[in-house]
């Protein structure tokens, strides 16, 4: 999987490359679907939600440029994999969830693989982020909104990085990595073309 379709595709960042290869992807992936665990696309965790293909995990994970000092916060934990590539990567995690039986799902995955050392999982919405361990050094998004959520802006650390992918839920997706420099002013940049699952949020969310 790394070699084939991460590395040929242009991830050269050796921590990531490594992180892909300690996580076991199978873990996080219905008995069903086991099979197709290491294949190059997404795969359904049930509630209507996917575990991303590997090579757009490792992608966004290479953008955010993060080191083993870092904090950063996701917001989609799905079947927790992305948390515990990032938990291979950095000091500390924090995930949110909006389904609750995911993030339980998750989190039980995430703490028999040790990952629960570094990765805690909150069920809630994510579109407010995580204020109480706020400011991040970056952020992720799993799930593609039709904006950047400002509250997730603000919980960005200057000098650090948001992915996030945006646009029609049901139409164009760009992966946009969104940088907020040493004085706090955000710039944006499109990477790839993408298809997320859309972010959903609780009823009676402000």
């Amino acid at each position: 999987m790394v070699n084939d379709q991460i590395k040929a595709r242009g991830i050269k960042d050796e921590r990531v490359l490594r992180a892909m290869q300690t996580v076991p992807r199978h873990e996080f992936v219905p008995l069903s679907r086991r099979a197709y665990a290491y294949d190059d696309s997404p795969q359904p965790i049930g509630y209507g939600q996917t575990i991303s293909q590997p090579y757009i995990v490792a992608l966004m994970s290479e953008l955010l440029k993060i080191d083993e000092t870092s904090k950063v916060l996701e917001v989609g934990t799905g079947s927790g994999y992305q948390a515990a590539i990032l938990a291979e990567l950095v000091k500390e995690v924090y995930t949110i969830e909006i389904i609750e039986p995911l993030a339980r799902s998750a989190g039980v995955v995430l703490k028999k693989l040790g990952y629960d050392k570094k990765a805690t999982v909150k069920f809630g919405d994510g579109y407010f982020g995580w204020p109480e361990h706020a400011p991040f050094d970056a952020i992720i998004v799993t799930a593609a909104a039709d904006h950047v959520p400002p509250p997730l802006i603000q919980q960005l650390k200057n000098g650090g990085r948001m992915a996030v992918p945006l646009g029609n839920p049901f139409g164009p997706q760009w992966l946009v990595l969104v940088e907020k420099d040493d004085q706090g002013k955000i710039s944006t940049r499109n990477i790839a073309a993408v298809a997320f699952v859309p972010l959903t949020r609780q009823p009676n969310s402000e």
